[in-house]
């Protein structure tokens, strides 16, 4: 199988290259891990580095945010005929070494895998109060919505198989997607699974979440949310 490491990129010049190295060793049977990095119309000298180092990149023209830069992942997924695609952030949080068990649950029929830091309370970095308070909220609607317990619904270690990258190539939403689509793919009917992984601290740069922005994100994705899971039910 192909397997394809889908890695959004803004502003990491300090995490991206140790990110991609962290992957180069990993090996899984009967799987061929490839990667992509997104440049999301990054500001400093993260494209800069990319080209130095000669890594794997698509380079797009301007910041579209991440559900931009994640759809055009999956849209080259998509084109390339991967058999997998594996969402890995660029600043060095997520750690490849759960690659090979979200691959194991696919295999197993499962259509979407989440990597949790919550499962076995393996938030081992402590995120902020403001992103804990927002993560409970949205498990409480996806709870409400698809009777689906969903631990870490804002993670964005996840891997899926052939149609979820269909699905989302075609559509992802633009801000904030992952707590949405989880809905959009559970409302239909998809398999999903969460594993327990652990998460690292950003290796280098900064978060760009500010406590106004996790407040503002919790409310503007509940409102998604409900609307998303509406809209599924009059279909």
């Amino acid at each position: 199988m192909k397997a394809l490491v889908i890695i959004p990129a803004f502003n990491e010049e300090e995490n991206i290259v140790k990110t991609v190295n962290s992957l180069i060793n990993i090996k899984i049977s009967n799987v061929k891990l490839d990667y992509i990095i997104i440049n999301d119309g990054s500001n400093d000298n993260t494209l800069d580095v990319i080209k130095k180092n000669k890594l794997k990149f698509i380079d797009l023209p301007f910041n579209l945010g991440i559900g931009g830069a994640v759809q055009t992942g999956y849209k080259y997924a998509l084109y390339k005929n991967y058999d997998i695609a594996i969402q890995f952030d660029g600043d060095g949080q997520h750690n490849p070494s759960y690659i090979e068990s979200l691959i194991k649950e696919l295999n197993n029929g499962c259509d979407l895998v989440i990597g949790s830091r919550y499962i076995e309370n393996n938030d081992t970095f402590k995120s902020t109060k403001y992103r804990r308070m927002g993560k409970n909220i949205l498990s409480f609607l996806i709870k409400i919505f698809t009777s689906a317990k969903i631990t870490d619904p804002t993670s964005g270690f996840r891997a899926c198989n052939k149609k979820i990258i269909k699905k989302f190539a075609d559509n992802y939403p633009s801000d904030y997607p992952e707590p949405d689509t989880l809905v959009s793919i559970l409302k239909d009917k998809y398999i999903v699974k969460e594993i327990s992984v652990e998460m690292n601290e950003r290796a280098g740069g900064t978060s760009s979440i500010t406590p106004i922005k996790a407040i503002y994100y919790m409310i503007k994705v509940s409102f998604s949310i409900i609307i998303t899971a509406i809209s599924k039910r009059e279909k």
